[in-house]
């Protein structure tokens, strides 16, 4: 298959404008489409990241990113288009690579904005999508860092400007070290411009200094454009356009949910003795499964280590007469799952912590079957109901629950949105009432401390389950029901 050619993008454009559909690809048979510069084979080039040509066995044809096709990534620059104002602009930047120490970097993990937008994963990216001035069209420009084989040889492969072009459809793309001379240009022309590009901090490098507040330390560039045009946030757009998962996004994190789960259901069935082994185990088995990466830093929190909230040292010895809270979960195609399981490690629950487990599963129960659309209920309604829930339990349990003590033994929202992002669309209002097609987390939790106040059966202890949920208009979709949580089922697989 031949890839990319400028036939393509006029196909893609009247495709959108016509409601048609993208081809995936140029067929392997037939004439060529004429263009100007030299045919070559997909399969015999190297992008920065995996295609369908390369990497078969991780893409379908049509998609640019798993899961995701070119199509829905130009349907999502047209939706946010839709919401500037003509002859606005938006920009975005991608994120810089982070380095541990000199010339040693840390994984690198793009943008969600602008993975969302683009589904380019490379590093020192910048993305303008306009709003024409005449019906309702974008363009799409894609600055990118251009092919170079000696730097390739050390850092593996670009996609290089044709390829911007070509594979992610942009309508022009240029080398990011001409982004400075043409923003001048685009600003210049455009209504309104908006964006929500960061304080660099002052070691950072010129491509995130080009992105700085013009208050920032060493700012240069966008600073200083900017500060002679009318500039909005793109947050609030952002998140508007970003909060409804598409069937597609809803796939990806259910192949997350469901990969990871397993995982940790499998960890149950083995008599962990270190937080360590516990923790390389999931992430192991996260990627064994299916998964990308992990989502997050797990948190592995044997016995009193569960009252710390996002305890990741995960360095601890597990000792068997006490739970052990897992909060871990898998990333696919960029989108994550999030969940929590605490399971006793010898196996089997003792009476207190089944007591205090079983009012912890119930409450979670009650407010899963509450996230879907029908119900009209907000997340913070939902963390309402659990707080009389959990409360109502615990005295049955013996617990005084006067004054502030629902607030220390629950210190944490019920949920929080999820996607791209482990708290995806930041900003993003809690009290509104639950859509069709947004995605949550539902997880109670007990965190008891180890002192007077409390019951002592159950000091020292901390619980949390947590899954990730689908709302749906009639009833909610548990992204991550491969992960065992009733007591009898958890026990059977030690049995």
């Amino acid at each position: 298959m031949r890839y990319g050619i400028r036939a393509l993008q006029r196909h893609l454009k009247s495709s959108l404008r016509t409601g048609g559909s993208i081809p995936s690809a140029i067929p392997r048979s037939g004439p060529l489409p004429s263009r100007s510069y030299a045919s070559v084979f997909a399969a015999e080039l190297q992008f920065g990241q995996p295609v369908h040509e390369t990497h078969p066995h991780l893409l379908k044809p049509g998609e640019l990113t798993p899961g995701i096709s070119a199509l829905e990534y130009a349907q999502r620059r047209s939706k946010l288009a839709s919401k500037l104002p003509k002859n606005g602009i938006a920009i975005l930047a991608a994120s810089d690579v982070k380095y541990r120490s000199g010339a040693v970097f840390y994984d690198f993990h793009q943008d969600s904005d602008f993975f969302y937008l683009t589904g380019f994963n490379e590093p020192e990216a910048v993305a303008v999508i306009g709003k024409s001035t005449v019906e309702d069209d974008h363009s799409f420009q894609l600055y990118v860092r251009p092919k170079d084989p000696k730097a390739e040889q050390w850092e593996g492969s670009r996609s290089g400007v044709q390829a911007a072009m070509d594979v992610f459809n942009a309508d022009e793309s240029r080398d990011i070290k001409d982004i400075e001379k043409q923003l001048s240009r685009i600003i210049g022309n455009a209504s309104e411009v908006f964006t929500d590009a960061s304080p660099a901090r002052p070691s950072a490098s010129a491509f995130s200094r080009l992105f700085a507040s013009k208050t920032a330390p060493n700012a240069q560039g966008l600073a200083t454009l900017l500060d002679k045009k009318s500039v909005k946030p793109l947050r609030s757009i952002l998140n508007e356009v970003r909060n409804i998962k598409s069937d597609a996004e809803i796939a990806n994190m259910r192949k997350a949910g469901q990969a990871s789960g397993r995982a940790i259901t499998e960890a149950m069935r083995h008599p962990w003795t270190t937080e360590k082994d516990l923790t390389a185990f999931l992430e192991y088995k996260f990627k064994r499964n299916g998964c990308d990466t992990s989502a997050y830093v797990p948190v592995v929190a044997g016995g009193k280590n569960a009252s710390q909230i996002h305890y990741v040292r995960n360095d601890d010895v597990l000792l068997k007469d006490d739970l052990v809270l897992a909060d871990a979960g898998g990333e696919y195609g960029n989108y994550i799952t999030d969940i929590t399981r605490t399971w006793p490690i010898s196996g089997t629950f003792t009476d207190p912590q089944k007591d205090l487990y079983n009012a912890i599963l119930a409450t979670q129960r009650t407010c899963i079957a509450l996230c879907r659309a029908d119900a009209s209920n907000s997340l913070d309604r939902i963390h309402q109901i659990a707080e009389a829930s959990l409360k109502d339990s615990l005295a049955q349990l013996g617990f005084d629950m006067s004054g502030n003590a629902l607030e220390t033994l629950f210190p944490h929202h019920l949920g929080h949105y999820i996607g791209l992002d482990v708290h995806d669309t930041p900003g993003q209002s809690r009290k509104n009432p639950l859509e069709a097609g947004q995605c949550v987390t539902v997880e109670p939790g007990i965190y008891v401390p180890d002192t007077d106040r409390w019951p002592v059966a159950f000091r020292g202890m901390g619980i949390r389950i947590e899954d990730s949920v689908c709302v749906q208009e009639e009833h909610p979709l548990v992204l991550t029901t491969e992960a065992v949580k009733e007591v009898d089922d958890i026990e059977a697989l030690r049995a």
